[in-house]
């Protein structure tokens, strides 16, 4: 039994897919706590969805290391995100409205620019589909140096400015009226939200990351109403979420013999725990809050 276990691990690739997988999830469920408090959970699926462009664009100019590729797609995520503000700050177009037409045209450009680039010379040997789905099982060294040291400066930039994207967080009118920068933390918070989905692109996907970036915060939320608590649950979460994921799609393809694919089962391990701990959260979790709401049985 112990062996048959320990069988699941001694499988080298994953030793370069799990370790990137789990940096991943810790990145994004830092930031994720961030956007589900301020309800900018659709920011994450504006700059996966924009990134598109600028990935086949960096491509298209030449960069074909992992490192070119990610900057490419972070500098179209965080033009969607600051165009995205400057339609709500200069017109009458609701933010949501906003949101969903910059999401679309910048990917419909990028799918062009996706098609172009495939059609270049050398495509075959990076092909940028594994941007549009994901491909976990594909990432190398490279990679994962890449979102190691990316996520680890997002989780650093979180910490140096703790305590005032905290106040931000809960209460930006109170930000504003203590004088802080509170537009130029929102741009510190777009910019950390735009590297956090741009280096899981490869791993789990454009159609996927926000999920990874919303479920760990979600979860964490659940069990929890102290912002440091929930930033170390949703990290745990996350890193859980993506090594087990890795892990458990590798197991799943070799014990039926079928092509599982990784970021999906990283999503779905993800999901569960959202799933487990709006049942048992203990701070608002439905078990609980039934429990606590149910009338006591009176004394003698």
């Amino acid at each position: 039994m112990i062996d048959s276990v320990l069988s699941l691990f001694d499988v080298p690739a994953l030793w370069t897919v799990a370790p990137g997988a789990a940096l991943l999830g810790v990145a994004a469920g830092v930031v994720g706590c961030f956007a589900v408090l301020r309800r900018q959970s659709l920011q994450g699926d504006v700059v996966s969805h924009a990134a598109l462009p600028g990935v086949a664009l960096a491509f298209l100019l030449g960069g074909r290391s992992p490192l070119m590729l990610v900057l490419g797609g972070a500098v179209a995520g965080w033009a969607a995100l600051v165009l995205v503000g400057v339609i709500g700050r200069r017109s009458r177009v609701p933010e949501d409205a906003a949101l969903g037409g910059t999401l679309a045209v910048f990917f419909g450009l990028g799918l062009a620019l996706m098609r172009e680039a495939q059609s270049t010379p050398g495509a075959g040997a990076n092909p940028l589909d594994r941007y549009l789905f994901g491909q976990a099982a594909n990432l190398r060294e490279g990679d994962l140096w890449v979102i190691g040291g990316l996520g680890a400066g997002v989780v650093l930039v979180v910490l140096l400015a703790w305590k005032h994207l905290k106040v931000l967080a809960f209460d930006p009118d109170y930000a504003a009226s203590i004088g802080l920068p509170v537009r130029r933390l929102d741009l510190l918070l777009t910019t950390l939200t735009v590297v956090a989905v741009v280096i899981g692109l490869k791993a789990v996907g454009i159609v996927l990351m926000t999920a990874l970036l919303v479920a760990p915060a979600a979860a964490a939320r659940q069990w929890t109403d102290r912002l440091g608590v929930m930033v170390l649950l949703a990290a745990a979460f996350g890193a859980v979420s993506g090594a087990g994921g890795t892990f458990l799609a590798h197991h799943l393809g070799v014990r039926y013999r079928a092509g599982v694919p990784t970021g999906p089962t990283i999503v779905l391990v993800a999901s569960t725990f959202v799933a487990f701990s709006l049942a048992f959260g203990a701070a608002r979790g439905l078990v609980w809050t039934l429990w606590r709401r149910a009338p006591r049985a009176a004394g003698p």
